[in-house]
């Protein structure tokens, strides 16, 4: 009942936007490293880097409505071009679930707080 009168705060989500974009990155060298066995963990850490390239530079940051819009065209969409993935079909799986994450926190406007490493 708190979040509901907590204010959006579009400087919050672009800057936990930009902090996953760049730990997302990380992922994807550490994955790259391990090789073989770890193509689904690169094609995670990619859709994720994907989706916060998508949105960390968009002006609908700024309210939470237009933030909200702009997931639903994501979601909506039949292809997410990218380069240097492995399977298709999985990163396209993974950039939905990781857009659907963003939903359900922008519905609460909630966990936009929360920094680390691992979520």
């Amino acid at each position: 009942m708190t979040n509901a009168l907590k204010p959006w705060d579009g400087e919050r989500v672009r800057t936990w936007l930009e902090r996953r974009f760049e730990v997302s990155r990380l992922d994807q060298a550490a994955a790259d490293r391990r090789g073989y066995e770890a193509r689904d963990d690169y094609d995670k850490a990619a859709a994720e880097e994907w989706v916060c390239r998508m949105l960390k530079a968009a002006d609908c940051t700024n309210e939470q409505a237009a933030f909200a819009g702009r997931l639903k065209e994501l979601i909506g969409q039949d292809e997410y071009p990218a380069t240097s993935i492995h399977d298709d079909v999985r990163f396209e799986r993974h950039v939905r679930s990781h857009l659907r994450k963003l939903v359900k926190m922008t519905k609460g406007n909630e966990g936009f707080e929360k920094m680390l490493h691992h979520q």
